[in-house]
């Protein structure tokens, strides 16, 4: 398998994002970590991951995977190509079968063995490069629009002149493509 180029690690412990780093960095060219995923659509925007590594859990006493789920649908809306493994302290079977339900590529629970989370970061970076190599025209085009959109926070004029269209065609795009 050919090295990967980047991942992007959310989580907000300090401790995760550190161990996170040092199982992967050998394998990948660059690993970016954020403690908060207020960022994902900022990041998105501006670089090309090979995969996510989500957490499920912000904030003290959340168990229920609710922020990662959001997260989640927030990544898939931006770039449907994009492998995600979610990661949590907290597992249960219904939150790991709900999850790959709404499109994460695995699920890993916490503490983790390194060996086992480079191995599943390596196979969702291999479905993101399958998914990207074989997208269809319709996928490029919603995950390019729903960027823009994101790029420009919300902003119908800007995100059309970004995208080199009229207004009434990006809102006629948007609405084939449910944005």
């Amino acid at each position: 398998m050919e090295p990967l180029n980047a991942i992007l690690v959310i989580d907000d412990d300090p401790d995760v994002l550190e161990a996170a780093q040092l199982a992967l960095t050998p394998y990948t060219a660059r690993v970016e970590t954020v403690s908060s995923p207020d960022r994902v659509a900022e990041l998105l925007g501006s670089a090309a991951y090979d995969c996510v590594l989500l957490d499920m859990n912000y904030g003290a006493g959340k168990r229920g995977g609710a922020e990662g789920m959001a997260v989640l649908g927030a990544i898939k809306a931006a770039d449907p190509t994009l492998a995600v493994v979610l990661m949590t302290a907290y597992g249960a079977i219904s939150l790991a079968v709900e999850s790959l339900k709404q499109g994460a590529d695995d699920f890993l629970l916490k503490p983790w063995r390194n060996k086992v989370l480079v191995e599943a970061v390596r196979r969702a970076a291999e479905r993101t490069r399958s998914a990207r190599e074989f997208a269809t025209l319709d996928v490029v085009e919603r995950s390019a629009i729903a960027r823009a959109l994101d790029r420009h926070e919300g902003n119908i004029a800007q995100a059309a002149i970004a995208l080199g269209l009229s207004r009434p065609a990006l809102y006629r795009r948007m609405a084939k493509h449910g944005l």
